[in-house]
């Protein structure tokens, strides 16, 4: 063991040493962009400042040059006021201008096209500037790390066998909700677009044969057909993520929800709130969003409830979660048992959800005697991390 650790220190060792003269590198490499990007700022600036002069110039000329083709126009038609030499000098005066113009045109578009390539060059250039930071933080970061207490590094390389399987499990758990996802978009939206195209076709026949009045029943029955297919894509965009779980957070998230569900399953619901209410971190609240969305989903595909509540409690340290209902209920060993067996997400993604939010969920349940489900999260990770 001692070896191995000696082994890695050496690594580590040069790989802090390759880091460092990288990341002198890129400070370099940050520091000419910034100048570049400066000069570049100064020069649109200058272009800019050129091309509004350019663009005025050219407004005027244009009048100036109408004007001059009015009076040639005048004085080429009426031969008895003006002179041969009158002719002359307002035709040359309209050639004149017309040249300038076409000169200024010209400086326009030059003076607009390298605009166009110093703002292209900047965004460029800023780009450049973003990436570096980023990789600078990142490898400071990397330094803080590799420049730490070794004794931590065989306690990393232990964990990294757990925390790659608990990927793979999150992994499993997107591509299930990607099914679901799918499923739903198939057998809603996907469903009401096919049915519209078949109305259409239906809509186009009368049409031929001129039978207005049906055609006229068949396009209302379209738009409600539109209108339904519409709050469809609005559910899936919903279940997706709340908007207004980031504008107005997760209590009156959750009471929509709770809403909701209570009018599409008809299972009578309520929804209590204790503790001082305060906003969480945006990850925290998508966590319990989805913990409550899955219980009651849970309860009225499985429980065949009459009644579900929520109760959500805040206090200093922690929230704490407690859904219940009075369903048919179930032996909890047994099927948390057959739910790792078939790899089931249901309780076992609100098990792994709560592990990631590094809290504990317990289910309390029987046959015939509902269940309640226990969920505390800690809201000072952060904290203690310090």
């Amino acid at each position: 063991m001692e070896n191995q650790v000696d082994v890695i220190d050496r690594v580590i060792k040069n790989a802090i040493k390759v880091m460092e003269e990288s990341k002198y590198q890129i400070f370099e490499i940050l520091d000419s962009a910034r100048n570049e990007a400066l000069s570049l700022s100064v020069q649109m600036q200058e272009v800019m400042n050129q091309t509004a002069e350019i663009c005025d110039k050219v407004d005027e000329l244009e009048r100036t040059y109408r004007l001059a083709r009015l009076r040639l126009t005048d004085v080429s038609r009426d031969f008895v006021r003006y002179t041969e030499e009158d002719i002359k000098q307002a035709y040359e005066k309209a050639t004149q201008l017309q040249l300038e113009l076409m000169i200024y045109r010209e400086k326009e578009n030059y003076l607009k096209t390298r605009r166009d390539d110093l703002q292209k060059r900047l965004r460029n250039v800023e780009g450049s500037i973003e990436r570096a930071e980023t990789i600078g933080s990142q490898m400071s970061v990397a330094l803080e790390y590799l420049s730490g207490d070794l004794t931590q590094v065989t306690r990393i390389l232990e964990s990294a066998k757990n925390r790659q399987l608990l990927g793979l499990k999150i992994i499993l758990a997107q591509e299930e909700e990607r099914k679901r996802i799918a499923r739903e978009i198939h057998d809603g939206p996907a469903q009401s677009l096919a049915n519209l195209v078949l109305r259409t076709e239906i809509v186009e026949r009368m049409l031929s044969k001129q039978e207005f009045e049906m055609v006229q029943h068949e396009i209302i029955d379209l738009k409600g057909q539109v209108r339904i297919g519409l709050e469809e894509i609005r559910k899936v965009i919903f279940n997706l993520r709340p908007m207004a779980l980031d504008d107005l957070g997760l209590v009156p998230t959750v009471r929509k929800f709770i809403h909701d569900f209570e009018d599409k399953t008809k299972i009578r619901t309520s929804f209590e709130v204790r503790g001082n209410e305060r906003r969480l971190r945006s990850a925290m609240e998508a966590a319990i969003y989805r913990l409550v969305q899955e219980a009651f989903s849970n309860a009225a595909k499985h429980a065949q409830p009459s009644f579900v509540s929520c109760e959500l409690t805040y206090d200093e340290e922690e929230v704490l979660l407690v859904i219940r209902d009075n369903g048919l209920g179930f032996k909890v060993e047994a099927v948390e048992s057959k739910t790792k067996e078939h790899t089931h997400f249901g309780l076992l993604g609100m098990r792994e959800r709560v592990e990631l939010l590094e809290g504990r969920m317990e289910i309390h349940s029987a046959e015939n005697s509902g269940t309640r489900i226990v969920i505390q999260i800690p809201t000072n990770v952060d904290k203690r991390e310090e």
